[in-house]
């Protein structure tokens, strides 16, 4: 086995998704789930299917982003993975209704942050270890953190 790690590449100003589904059914319920999620959101997102042809499927409503997430998924070639990648909205817009999705396994991350996925390679395929979000800790959160971090939640509309 060999241990490799890749980055996620995604457009400045947008988050993404990266989990594990099991099924071809997954493009069609990730479309409806998150373009019934949040008004004015666009995304792309592929799905490496792990039989039969075994092809990087795609869907979306932002041809850039839809060929941006083919890009990595081809790169990183894990089997049953899938990546979404938004823009005008966050993962906490879209997660509830992806999690619903009978096909979802599982969720590595959602975020905005650099990714690095984990990955092992055999000479059957490659699956994921685990994922690398964001940077460790530099501190520990003080008052004034503390209120800038409820301040930035109204800001966005989560807290009153």
């Amino acid at each position: 086995m060999k241990t490799i790690i890749e980055k996620i590449q995604i457009p400045e100003g947008c988050n993404l998704i990266y989990g594990m589904s099991h099924f071809i059914k997954t493009v069609e319920d990730l479309y409806e789930a998150i373009i019934n999620s949040f008004p004015g959101i666009k995304f792309g997102f592929a799905f490496n299917e792990a039989s039969g042809p075994c092809l990087v499927r795609k869907d979306g409503n932002d041809s850039e982003l839809i060929e941006i997430a083919v890009e990595n998924q081809h790169r990183l070639g894990a089997g049953h993975t899938f990546l979404v990648i938004l823009r005008n909205a966050f993962p906490i817009n879209v997660l509830p209704a992806i999690k619903n999705c009978r096909e979802i396994v599982n969720i590595h991350c959602a975020t905005a942050n650099p990714v690095e996925v984990i990955l092992a390679e055999t000479a059957q395929g490659r699956g994921v270890l685990g994922v690398i979000d964001g940077f460790p800790p530099k501190g520990i959160e003080l008052d004034t953190d503390i209120s800038n971090r409820k301040k930035l939640l109204q800001d966005l509309g989560y807290k009153r």
